[in-house]
């Protein structure tokens, strides 16, 4: 069946992941069984929860066991199948891992269709990312029409997607906290946020006091530490905090830092939750029917950075999510051997 190449997690990283963390394998080819398919992975997602999957600590999900193959969300094609649900041929996206190939049931990957949008798209606005943005603003945030909404990691694969879902909800005004003026840029005149935020020149603070003179009725966070402080600072009257991540705090060594202005929540009687986009995997069809329609129109713009490589490159790829060198979706090609 040829050679398989995969890269396992040898140990826990402290602080920020190194290559020593991992080791590269080679096994042979796995063969399906029945009902699984054989897929070949193209395309391997960029994700900053993949760093606190490597932690042995409590999460919504099982750490990744040492000597395993280190999880990851893959599109690919299929190249051998005993389902009668996917066909050698078929572009599928599911969690086959840091590997050139996978092996998994048809029930655990999602058949797509690459003449709606190209298979990257699948991995983002059309994907976890972009089903994370929707759930996060229309379910956990409760966003109404005419909400002042602003969106901390809006460059990023989730936050992007974040800010343009609340323009086509109806919000009144959305403001993007990014890093860097062509991220500020770029979301403003080509995502059609109201507004951006630079944190890396800016007072965030005093900008969403500026810019947010009534309060914050919807703040969806992606960062964490002092970024979540000044929005908890700047809300409105029955607020809503959506907590989607913290990407700030992931290599942080002394622990993450919770939040100092807490205690906005009660005197602005608002709420802040936590939430997994897998809570509404029965509402996924819907979200991405609606996504798809507005990619169509234009009013949803998708950016994919797609990094040609190996199952080796994979760690200085993710790296660049933690220092804020990505716009969109970051992906890794799995070159052709």
């Amino acid at each position: 069946m040829g050679v398989n190449k995969q890269l396992r997690l040898a140990k826990r990283p402290v602080g920020e992941p190194t290559s020593d963390d991992f080791e590269l394998t080679e096994e042979e080819v796995p063969a399906p069984g029945d009902g699984e398919a054989l897929v070949k992975v193209q395309q391997i997602s960029l994700d900053p929860a993949m760093r606190g999957w490597m932690n042995d600590a409590p999460s919504y999900i099982p750490p990744v066991g040492l000597g395993d193959v280190m999880r990851a969300g893959t599109a690919g094609v299929v190249v051998e199948s005993n389902s009668d649900k996917l066909a050698p041929g078929d572009h599928v996206v599911g969690m086959l891992g840091v590997q050139e190939h996978g092996v998994a049931g048809a029930d655990a990957l999602t058949k797509v269709d690459t003449n709606l949008a190209p298979l990257a798209t699948f991995l983002g606005a059309l994907g976890m990312p972009g089903l994370t943005a929707y759930f996060g603003l229309t379910e956990v945030g409760d966003l109404k029409e005419g909400d002042v909404v602003v969106i901390s990691g809006a460059a990023g694969a989730v936050g992007s997607v974040a800010g343009q879902v609340a323009k086509a909800k109806g919000a009144s005004k959305v403001v993007g906290i990014a890093g860097g003026p062509d991220k500020c840029a770029w979301i403003v005149d080509e995502l059609g946020f109201d507004a951006a935020i630079d944190y890396k020149s800016e007072s965030v603070g005093k900008r969403l006091h500026e810019l947010c003179p009534d309060g914050i009725n919807v703040y969806f966070d992606n960062v964490g530490g002092d970024i979540l402080d000044a929005a908890l600072a700047n809300l409105a009257w029955g607020a809503r905090v959506v907590i989607c991540g913290a990407i700030s705090q992931y290599n942080a060594e002394g622990g993450m830092q919770g939040p100092k202005n807490y205690m906005m929540l009660l005197v602005k009687r608002a709420r802040m939750q936590g939430f997994l986009v897998f809570d509404y995997v029965k509402q996924y069809g819907a979200a991405v029917q609606e996504m798809a329609g507005w990619l169509q129109s234009g009013q949803l713009k998708a950016r994919e950075e797609i990094e040609q490589g190996s199952v080796d490159d994979f760690l200085d790829t993710l790296l660049k999510l933690f220092r804020g060198e990505n716009m969109g979706k970051l992906v890794l090609q799995i070159a052709e051997t």
